[in-house]
């Protein structure tokens, strides 16, 4: 018989098409019932998993007796149990490096959108306010030339670093677990505490895996440190983030604006965020280009296919027991 992969959220239609050529396909249908109870009787008999978005953990995959991959269609895997999978023996695999950079365009957009106002005026042009030549009120804050401070230099950190260095000959801080020579050197990077990032940089830029160690790394505290011309940008996780420390930083006017990409909830429905102008609030979209979305899943389905011939995936994420 076939080998059975469940397919748990939206997948590009033409790997979904491969699969099902090749594999006997499950396609989990919010619209069918209860997500969660379709994914305990699905993996009774399935041999791998793909998909992104949802909590997969002992409570929705007790009964799989032999599943061996989960492919995420993302990079990060805070949705899973590793630890669990790790004792079920399940891989779970990831989506690195294909959407390195056009996260970091994300990040710059947020950038530039909140230090130029850019939602903020484009609602005030559209709602027939612009009766005469702008004024203070108006303005924003100049990119060229100031200091960026990226708080995680990974892959992501790294190309955010260089948009900044080449292309607004920006001074680059950095802080992380430790010091990456060999990438800051070429940008002439350099590498600082928490404190001083944030006391020094005209623009902070979060772009850390969510982990132990940067679970709320960001709160009351650090906003404090802040210069009141600062901007804040978070494409990491929201739960890196104080959230309500953030909101009341704004509404106070202690840094200047905070452009956004993620939340500690999500979807995000209601929030102090939607009543403030100096935030760009997007709906966690790092990835979300035709291009980037094509090559995740085309990565996510070489992570599955492997894992079912016989192969050891590239992207691994717990090679434990490879």
């Amino acid at each position: 018989m076939n080998k059975k992969v469940v397919v748990f959220s939206q997948l590009d239609e033409v790997v979904l098409q491969r699969l099902q050529a090749q594999y006997r396909v499950v396609v989990i249908n919010p619209k069918q019932g209860d997500v969660n109870e379709q994914i305990r009787e699905q993996v009774k008999d399935a041999d791998a998993m793909i998909g992104a978005g949802r909590l997969l953990n002992e409570s929705n995959l007790a009964m799989a007796q032999q599943l061996k991959i989960i492919s995420s269609v993302s990079v990060g895997y805070d949705n899973y149990d590793l630890d669990y999978l790790n004792q079920k023996k399940i891989w779970l695999a990831n989506t690195p490096d294909v959407l390195t950079e056009t996260t970091a365009d994300l990040a710059f957009t947020l950038l530039m959108s909140a230090a130029r106002k850019v939602p903020h005026l484009d609602q005030w042009t559209k709602q027939g306010c612009w009766k005469r030549t702008v004024g203070e009120a108006q303005f924003g804050r100049d990119i060229f030339g100031k200091t960026l401070g990226i708080i995680g230099l990974g892959n992501i950190g790294v190309a955010v670093a260089r948009r900044g260095f080449y292309g607004f000959n920006m001074n680059i801080l950095y802080h992380n677990r430790r010091e990456k020579l060999e990438l800051a050197q070429p940008l002439n990077a350099k590498y600082c505490g928490l404190n001083e990032l944030l006391q020094q940089s005209d623009f902070v830029v979060v772009a850390v895996d969510l982990n132990a160690e940067s679970k709320a790394l960001i709160g009351q505290s650090e906003f404090d440190k802040m210069q009141p011309h600062a901007v804040f940008v978070n494409i990491a996780r929201g739960s890196v983030v104080d959230q309500q420390a953030l909101i009341d930083t704004l509404k106070a006017g202690k840094i200047f604006a905070a452009g956004l990409d993620v939340y500690l909830k999500e979807p995000l429905q209601e929030s102090e965020l939607f009543n403030l102008d100096n935030v760009v609030t997007l709906p966690h979209v790092g990835s979300a280009t035709a291009e980037t979305r094509k090559e995740m899943a085309e990565l996510a389905y070489r992570n599955v296919v492997d894992a079912l011939e016989g192969r050891i995936p590239p992207y691994i994420v717990n090679p434990l027991f490879s």
